[in-house]
Order: structure tokens, then C-alpha cells, then sequence
């Protein structure tokens, strides 16, 4: 069985970036944890899917950040390994359990909805969902001119409102459009802070898989992009680039439908997550036997825990907020073998998906800390 890898929130994981970037920026009370160099102006490009085992694997596609790996570093995304909690880890520089977006889809105990946090179709304030202030904010007081480069829907989801609220955003939904938002935008002020995001990796990782000729070329694509970034900035300013997860591919022998099995299903009220990390939530007094089946079920191939469980081995971070808990699963299951945990019914968009993300194995988990200082 691969074994899982603990998220190292407080010096090594996706959420530690932002803050030590401000701590880099001399932003009072930040501390920069991971020793970034200090400099005036800083631009973080995020590469959505770009998991480090990936980019080692197939660096011959990306010579640009390929050479950028001798003197960076791995981190690890936080849990689960999913887009919604990686982004908002990162804005708000906090794990889970602190911020709250605790999964792809989770439950509103209030309700008893599913909140899908990538397009926010619950009616929740994300403000309130997430209370926190984020590293934009405070870079932002500090007079740092904060900017969050993306596609131009992004400006008013609930995830941007979530996770990236101080940033000023710069809808920019062609690459020059994004090169040249980001070019004005490192420029602006005495001292810059710019996030850059792009999601055609993951994207083309799902489709056609990360192991795919497909998602190869689309990371000379990315590679191309990132180097044109680095390009468009001041020479003295910083480039970060980084990812939220890595990704697997699953094959479809390998995915179990719950909608198909009526054992998987009873006993349950909703599933939540996504098909590598799943949140169940149980009807009251039926954590037991969900427990028992879904480990005799997939024995080896998952991590089959109860929420209290899966808190105490502090994947979520050391401090789960009470207001945080409720909306963890009941029961979690977390794939370690090639296994997919699909709901064809609940879930259809899901279900033919091929590369997948979301749990703790090395190749979903680990991702790039890449440091270009343009010297």
C-alpha cells in the first residue's frame, strides 16, 4: 500500500508560500518560513495540476522550469489535494481546518446541501464561510499593491471572495491578456505582490490523463507561459511558480460506482468530495456500519477513517474550528491505491474522468516550489 503524506503546514506546505512572499516583502508580522529572497516585487504563478513528480517525470517538456528544480524545493498541498482548499490555503496562508473549504463539494450543516466550492451554487456568504483575512489583506494594509490575475468570471466567485479578497482583479482570459495584466501589475507601486493562475494542465488532466501525449504537450504550453511570465516582469522582481495538487490517472476498471453498489450507499444522507477523497455523511447512528463496509470494501486500496479520526492525524491542520468540523465527513475515505470512488448518478460529471487528484499518495500530494530570482 503507498503510504500517505502528511501535510507539513508551518514550514513546508502550499499555505506557507504567501506568507513568507509577505514576510519576503517586508510586510510587518509575516514571517517568511521558507527563507524566500527578500526583494520589492513578487509575482506567484500557480499551475494548476503541476504535481512535482509529474514535472520530474516529464521535464524534457519543460526546459524552462525544469531548470528552476536545482535550487528549489518540493512542498506538499494541504488535505484534501484539491483546487477549492489548495487556493484558499494559499490566499489566506491557513490550513483547512482553519479556513474552512474542506473539500471539491461538502455539506452546509446548516441546510444540508452540497456547497460545490468551485462554483459556489449554494446560497452561502463566502465571507462568512470563510471569516479569515488573507495575506492580501495584510500586504495590502502594508502598502503593497496586491493584484490576482485570472479569467475574467473568476472576479465575482465565491472561491475569489473566499480566498483572494485585497487582491484587485485583472479578468484576463487569453495568455496575452494574462502577460499583459501581469506586466502592468508588477509594476504598480513602490512594492507588488502578483497571483497568476492557469488551469489548462488540470484541465487536459482530467480529460486525457497526466500520463497522456495530450497533458505532455500541454506542459510545453505551461513551461512556454511561465517563462514568458518570468519575461514580462521587472528584472528585479521574484517568480514563484507553483501548483495546488498533483495528479493520477485512474483507469475505468479501477473505479467503483457507489450508485451501484446499494451497500456503499446505506445508510448515507449525502457523498461529498470527489472520487478520490470522499466525505460521507450518515444517517445518525449509521457511522459504524459505513465504516465497517466501505473497509472491507476497499481494504488496502484506501484510507478509511471517522472524522474524528482523520482530525487527529492532523490532516486538516493542529486545530480544527468548531465552526470547520461539522462539515467534514462523517466518515472519509482516502484513496491510496488506483482507485476511484465515482457516483454516476449523484456525481455524473465526474465519472469519466481520467487523471484525478484530491487524496494523500506522493503523486497527488507533492508539488513544486520553483524560484526564479531573474538573475
Amino acid at each position: 500500500m503507498i503510504q500517505p503524506v502528511s501535510p507539513q503546514y508551518g514550514g513546508g506546505a502550499l499555505a506557507d508560500v504567501l506568507p513568507s512572499v509577505a514576510g519576503a516583502l517586508s510586510v510587518p508580522g509575516e514571517t517568511n518560513l521558507l527563507g524566500l529572497p527578500p526583494a520589492s516585487r513578487y509575482a506567484v504563478l500557480l499551475l494548476d495540476g503541476l504535481g512535482w513528480n509529474l514535472l520530474q517525470r516529464y521535464g524534457d517538456a519543460a526546459p524552462y522550469l525544469s531548470s528552476l528544480i536545482p535550487k528549489s524545493r518540493s512542498l506538499t498541498a494541504g488535505v484534501p489535494s484539491t483546487t477549492a482548499v489548495s487556493l484558499t490555503s494559499l490566499g489566506t496562508g491557513l490550513p483547512p481546518g482553519a479556513h474552512g473549504i474542506v473539500g471539491y463539494t461538502s455539506i452546509v450543516p446548516e441546510t444540508g446541501a452540497l456547497l460545490n466550492a468551485l462554483s459556489w451554487d449554494a446560497p452561502v456568504d463566502p465571507r462568512r464561510w470563510q471569516p479569515h483575512g488573507t495575506v492580501f489583506d495584510r500586504a495590502a494594509a502594508a502598502g503593497v499593491a496586491t493584484r490576482n490575475v485570472s479569467k475574467a468570471r473568476f472576479d465575482t466567485s465565491g472561491l475569489t471572495a473566499a480566498a483572494f479578497r485585497g487582491s484587485a482583479h485583472r479578468g484576463a482570459d487569453t495568455v496575452e491578456d494574462r502577460l499583459d495584466a501581469t506586466r502592468f501589475a508588477s509594476r504598480e507601486g513602490k512594492s507588488s505582490l502578483v497571483y497568476v493562475y492557469d488551469s489548462q494542465l488540470d484541465y487536459i488532466g482530467h480529460q486525457q490523463g497526466c500520463d497522456s501525449w495530450q497533458w505532455q504537450k500541454e506542459l510545453g504550453a505551461a513551461d512556454a507561459f511561465a517563462q514568458q511570465v518570468r519575461s514580462a516582469l521587472p528584472r528585479d522582481a521574484v517568480l514563484l511558480v507553483v501548483a495546488d495538487h498533483g495528479m493520477i490517472d485512474v483507469a475505468p476498471e479501477h473505479r467503483v460506482d457507489l450508485d451501484a453498489e446499494p451497500a456503499l450507499t446505506e445508510g448515507l444522507t449525502l457523498i461529498g468530495g470527489e472520487s478520490r477523497f470522499r466525505h460521507l455523511y450518515c444517517v445518525p447512528g449509521a457511522e459504524a456500519d459505513v465504516l465497517a463496509v466501505y473497509k472491507e470494501r476497499l481494504g488496502e486500496k484506501a484510507l478509511v477513517l471517522t472524522r474524528s479520526e482523520a482530525i487527529a492525524r492532523g490532516w486538516f491542520g493542529a486545530i480544527v474550528e468548531e465552526r470547520v468540523s461539522p462539515r467534514l465527513g462523517d466518515v472519509i475515505v482516502a484513496a491510496l491505491g488506483p482507485v476511484a470512488l465515482v457516483a454516476s448518478r449523484r456525481h455524473a460529471q465526474e465519472a469519466g474522468l481520467i487523471g484525478l487528484h484530491g487524496s494523500l499518495t506522493p503523486d497527488e500530494m507533492e508539488i513544486p516550489l520553483l524560484v526564479d530570482t531573474g538573475y
